[in-house]
């Protein structure tokens, strides 16, 4: 499709509301642009902007199913987040107590990168650029 732009919204299901928007909003950063309570569905939704163009949307649901995680199942298999600098984005997560996985280089574009992990579980990637 020649029309795409770009990536507009990421959507994320937690299992613990207030855990979840602690993590993206005060260890990783991204900001509210809104945040709405659904009754209809007793559903929490949480708008981040990651940059000028993404958006995360959090959202959260009476007893969602766990995520399967290994060995992978097929569909959405992690984020990945473009830092300037990946050792100043490890220290970064350290010092707020997240683990990194020790950094690896792509094989491909020669570029550095490691994974971490939200509160649920759901793999996170920090790639430099």
């Amino acid at each position: 499709m020649q029309n795409i732009q770009a990536v507009h919204h990421i959507a994320i299901i937690c299992s613990d509301y207030d855990r979840s928007k602690h993590f993206y909003v005060h260890l990783l950063g991204f900001s509210i642009i809104r945040e709405v309570f659904r009754e209809a569905r007793q559903s929490y939704k949480l708008d981040l902007q990651v940059d000028s163009q993404t958006q995360i949307e959090l959202f959260s649901f009476p007893n969602p199913p766990e995520r399967p995680c290994y060995p992978e199942a097929c569909g959405l298999r992690h984020l990945a987040f473009s830092v300037a600098d990946l050792d100043l984005a490890i220290a970064d997560l350290s010092a707020k107590g997240i683990e990194t996985e020790p950094v690896r280089v792509d094989e491909w574009t020669g570029k550095r990168f490691t994974f971490f992990k939200d509160p649920d579980g759901l793999p996170l990637e920090l790639y430099e650029r």
